[in-house]
């Protein structure tokens, strides 16, 4: 690992914490801060969302560091647009059906500019490769034209859409998104430097997004000083859900990380279906898994500590399983969530 790795990250680390001091008094000047009275609380108002302090420092260094390409681009413009559309939300709210569309259209336009995944591992099968690039779709825009493959995009434009909700999904403790974040880019910054993936680029954009991410949690760790919102939850899933594209469609890599949330949002869906409610929206029940901790007393911290340690133990060990053993890591991982969901009934 040469200097750059370590320098360029620290350096995109202490500029985001000195946004965040300085969002600390500036944010009450311009009167970006939440409402606690809508939810009921009685604190003093938090400066809010500064999650678009990370996702201008990490377009500042995204540019900089990144050659022109139509992918790189692609990424770049949807950034901007999902960062406009949360920040937007997070202030004034928006319709979520067209919530949803803008996030599809993000999904879209990654997956357009070449940043998509073109096969899945499967050890039950006999080449071991599931194609998804068999069936394409011819798009004309102009003067450009794109060859897209179709079963491709539909399972990339999932799995972004997926990765952004269930982290957002997620926020429901302060520190537990940047928590969980954090671990993720490093795990998948030390998969890019391994020779398994040998992107050393690759790993550099997910240690700077690691140490972005780690100033975030610095200060909306429990007893938060910010709230990133809907823009810095939407921002981090939409970037780990990227940065497995880029590494190759490492799929089971990032399920082990994001297991926790991503299967606590499948377990949340099937009990709304089994009641016959609706399964995209959310009711007064609190059914996630750290609404149902804290009814049994815990703590927000120590929640937070059970999120990082199970994403920390199965983010690590997928750097060494094989395919079909992530696949058995991932089992256990939902065995261990239902235990957890029966504990907290």
């Amino acid at each position: 690992m040469n200097s750059e790795m370590l320098i360029i990250p620290l350096l995109a680390f202490v500029i985001c914490v000195i946004l965040h001091w300085i969002a600390l008094k500036d944010f009450v000047k311009l009167k970006l801060l939440d409402n606690p009275e809508k939810y009921g609380m009685t604190r003093r108002k938090l400066p809010y969302p500064t999650g678009i302090l990370s996702v201008l420092v990490f377009l500042v260094f995204f540019v900089v560091l990144s050659p022109w390409t139509v992918q790189n681009t692609g990424v770049l413009m949807s950034i901007l647009l999902l960062a406009l559309i949360s920040f937007i939300d997070d202030r004034k709210g928006i319709d979520p059906k067209l919530r949803l569309i803008i996030q599809a259209l993000v999904a879209f336009i990654i997956f357009a500019t070449g940043s998509r995944i073109y096969t899945l591992t499967n050890p039950f099968i006999a080449d071991g490769l599931i194609k998804l690039d068999t069936v394409d779709w011819s798009l004309v825009i102009g003067h450009w034209s794109f060859l897209l493959p179709v079963h491709s995009g539909i399972f990339t434009i999932f799995w972004l859409m997926l990765c952004m909700n269930a982290l957002n999904w997620f926020d429901g403790i302060p520190g537990q998104v940047s928590t969980l974040s954090t671990i993720g880019f490093l795990v998948i910054g030390a998969l890019a430097m391994s020779d398994r993936i040998a992107q050393p680029e690759l790993a550099m954009i997910a240690f700077i997004l690691a140490g972005i991410s780690f100033a975030a949690l610095l200060f909306d760790f429990p007893p938060n000083k910010v709230l990133m919102g809907d823009t810095g939850a939407m921002f981090f899933g939409l970037m780990l859900g990227v940065l497995t594209l880029y590494a190759g469609g490492k799929v089971a890599t990032a399920f082990l990380v994001l297991g926790v949330p991503l299967i606590d949002v499948f377990l949340v869906i099937t009990r709304r279906l089994s009641k016959g409610a609706n399964p995209m929206r959310g009711n007064a029940t609190n059914e996630h898994l750290h609404h149902r901790l804290l009814a049994k007393g815990w703590s927000e911290r120590t929640v937070i500590v059970l999120t990082a340690g199970l994403g920390t133990l199965f983010g690590i060990s997928a750097l060494f399983l094989s395919t079909g053993e992530k696949m058995i890591a991932a089992g256990v991982l939902f065995l261990v969530m239902i235990g957890l969901g029966k504990y907290s009934k």
